[in-house]
């Protein structure tokens, strides 16, 4: 595998937090999985343009000209990890992903800094989230630290790509289905792991630091108690899609998600929720809903958040459950500083 250059993995948001490349404990052994130093290459000779202004691009619609590819089977177990030109994938008809949804996906990014190096924002713990959804959707395991380094790799080759913006970076989707072509609701005897790579500016239309409106209707829920909402799945989303055209109706650009009787506040959109304000107590806190119910994404700006406000001890950081009743009551009391949501290193208040 050619070197990484000047491509880190480094903790951009935590510096002086320390964190370790650990596999998790389900994570497959080194003969079960494939390795960075086996990866092949097959670069394009025909490179698109690319855009004038990357912080003007939208998400998800802006595309590098390479991808990550590796095939899993049952019998043979990984294939070699391929870079390669970005392309379409053949399916058959009845492939598991298409009929039962057995798929999950991460979302990361790449930033180039004052250095002009290139960092990564906390990618062990994408990939332990990963590996974690990858085993409650019956996918195979593999190691994480290996396909760290063969996403690396993808973005130094395709390092022109990563805006030279403080308003932009290179959003990478690691992304991984069942590809057995049956009917039968069973584990999938077959996969592909990919990771495709696109330019990104500010999420929201109103800017990255403008608020947003929020639509709450309880009629509405993301994820409930016992189920996959701590996953990243594909299938946590695509039923959202409907609430959040329900809310633009409304006027307002992202959905506040209730839970329960008592209407507990879980997130905003895809977004984990922050509420910054005095609590009943008169103590001045940072909160946001715990994971132990697993209605919650375990998100990586999250526990950043958490980690770096926890440093620093200026107020109460807390991971607890706070019901609409307990928002507008503060709200009326004027207690409310902001209402925050996290994703991806950005934050909408």
């Amino acid at each position: 595998m050619a070197t990484c250059g000047r491509l880190q993995l480094f903790d951009q948001c935590t510096r002086l937090l320390p964190f370790m490349m650990g596999r998790r404990s389900f994570a497959a052994a080194a003969n079960d999985s494939f390795r960075a130093d086996d990866l092949v290459y097959d670069i394009t000779k025909d490179r698109k343009p690319k855009p004038a202004n990357m912080d003007e691009c939208k998400f998800g619609r802006e595309f590098t000209d390479h991808m990550l590819s590796i095939e899993w089977n049952k019998d043979e177990g990984w294939n070699r990890p391929v870079i390669q030109p970005l392309q379409n994938i053949s399916l058959h008809p009845a492939t598991a992903v298409f009929h039962y949804a057995t798929e999950l996906f991460e979302g990361m990014k790449a930033y180039r800094t004052p250095e002009n190096e290139i960092s990564f924002f906390r990618p062990q713990m994408n990939m332990d989230r990963m590996l974690r959804s990858a085993h409650r959707a019956c996918l195979p395991q593999f190691d994480g630290e290996e396909f760290l380094k063969c996403i690396a790799e993808l973005v130094r080759v395709e390092q022109e790509w990563v805006p030279n913006s403080r308003n932009a970076s290179l959003y990478m989707r690691p992304t991984f289905i069942g590809t057995e072509p049956t009917l039968g609701v069973d584990k999938s005897g077959s996969a592909l792991l990919y990771c495709i790579l696109c330019p990104v500016g500010s999420y929201f239309s109103t800017g990255t630091f403008e608020p947003v409106s929020l639509m709450a209707d309880p009629r509405y829920i993301r994820a409930s108690k016992g189920g996959f909402g701590a996953y990243k799945l594909g299938s946590n989303y695509g039923p959202t899609i409907r609430v959040q055209e329900e809310a633009a109706k409304k006027g307002c650009e992202q959905v506040l998600w209730l839970y329960g009787s008592d209407h507990k506040i879980t997130e905003v959109g895809t977004m984990n929720m922050f509420i910054h304000w005095y609590n009943e107590d008169g103590e001045k806190e940072l909160a946001t809903m715990g994971l132990d119910e697993g209605i919650v994404l375990p998100g990586i700006t999250r526990q950043s958040i958490l980690d770096i406000t926890r440093e620093w001890g200026d107020f109460k950081v807390t991971e607890r459950t706070i019901t609409m009743s307990d928002l507008t009551k503060a709200l009326n009391e004027n207690r409310v500083s902001e209402l925050t949501s996290s994703k991806h290193r950005i934050i909408c208040g």
